[in-house]
């Protein structure tokens, strides 16, 4: 009864009777043998997955500098536009940006403490 349910003799596993079978089996072999080259060819070919994961991250960094720089100039624009033809915001950024003083001032700078 004891049989029924399960084998008692267990064959051990064989890497070389396997072998030997699947060169006498041609279609396999021959799967094997296109198979194989065709699965690495496009996984790590020039157009493989890989290489579009690789391609798609560089994508993605060059969108965010994009965005980034795109929102750079909008706010220059927009600063370029406060300071036209007003002189008191121009003196502000000039003497906060540059240190620039009138003749005759002294610009003196306060270092904040750390």
């Amino acid at each position: 009864m004891d049989n029924l349910f399960y084998r008692k003799d267990k064959k051990p596993f064989d890497i070389r009777a396997m072998l030997k079978k699947l060169v006498k089996n041609k279609r396999a072999m021959l799967g094997l043998v296109i198979g194989i080259p065709l699965v690495l060819f496009l996984l790590f070919g020039n157009h493989g997955v890989v290489q579009r994961l690789r391609l798609q991250g560089q994508k993605a960094e060059l969108q965010a500098k994009i965005q980034q720089a795109e929102a750079e100039t909008k706010q220059l624009q927009a600063e370029s536009k406060a300071l036209d033809g007003d002189k008191k915001a121009i003196e502000k950024v000039a003497r906060e940006k540059y240190g620039m003083a009138r003749e005759g001032e002294t610009v003196y700078k306060v270092r904040k403490k750390n």
